[in-house]
């Protein structure tokens, strides 16, 4: 069983998150759009205390729907980095719910469509957090704090759910544990999944989280210690071939 050890740490430059292997117009839209949010959200400073600073949590699988269509090339890698970045202290599922050009020109109809399609890739037992213009405004303390929440409550799995152009429909809030407001500003759900998976990152893996096992026997500590670490293993297999 993983545990979560929740350490907020200093502000770093939101640029250091984005991938460097995107174009530099990815890369500039995406500096944009999660610089306008920090701004807005983050009154506090990173810095600040959540209830669970310094205590293990339990680490669980965390599944992101969102609402849409296809995603551009562009997020897409974004996603990808994360993804892979995440997967070291909990498998990240990001999971897109197409909507129903059928019931385009009925906006009730669509909304209903696409909560059941939403309901029907949830569990009894997820813990699910819906991200709504009029949930509790985030911030990185709030979020580690329902974070920590999930993993105390026996849940299996937490869930993060991005609406369509619509919102979400009656079941879905109804369903929800949670309403978190990522931002006053109208995100497109790709810019809203990129800027929620960057403060996974940002919590589990800059300095923010420290993963352990419950043996104790790995306690990752920093993006520089987990380099020197596989560099170490790379060499010394280079070595036994």
């Amino acid at each position: 069983m993983a545990t979560l050890i929740l350490k907020p740490s200093g502000t770093r430059n939101v640029i250091d998150a984005i991938p460097r292997h995107l174009s530099p117009v990815a890369r500039s839209l995406m500096v944009i759009s999660l610089s306008a949010c920090f701004h807005h959200n983050n009154s506090s400073p990173l810095g600040g205390r959540c209830k669970y600073t310094g205590q293990s949590v339990r680490a669980l699988p965390i599944r992101i729907t969102t609402v849409g269509k296809k995603r551009s090339h562009g997020v897409q890698l974004v996603v990808d980095e994360y993804s892979e970045k995440l997967k070291y202290y909990s498998s990240v599922d990001c999971l897109r719910i197409r909507s129903n050009p059928k019931n385009a020109h009925d906006v009730k109809a669509q909304i209903e469509d696409e909560d059941l399609s939403v309901m029907c890739v949830i569990r009894s037992d997820d813990w699910v957090v819906i991200l709504d213009e009029g949930g509790c405004d985030m911030s990185s303390e709030l979020l580690a704090e329902l974070i920590g929440d999930a993993g105390m409550t026996g849940a299996s799995r937490l869930v993060f759910c991005i609406g369509g152009p619509y919102g979400h429909g009656r079941l879905l809030r109804k369903r929800a544990n949670k309403s978190l407001k990522l931002s006053s500003l109208t995100l497109n759900h790709q810019i809203a999944l990129v800027v929620l998976m960057e403060q996974l990152y940002r919590l589990c893996f800059e300095r923010e989280a420290y993963f352990s096992r419950e043996e104790g026997k790995c306690h990752l500590k920093s993006t520089r210690h987990e380099e020197s670490m596989a560099c170490s293993k790379h060499q010394t297999k280079g070595i036994k071939q």
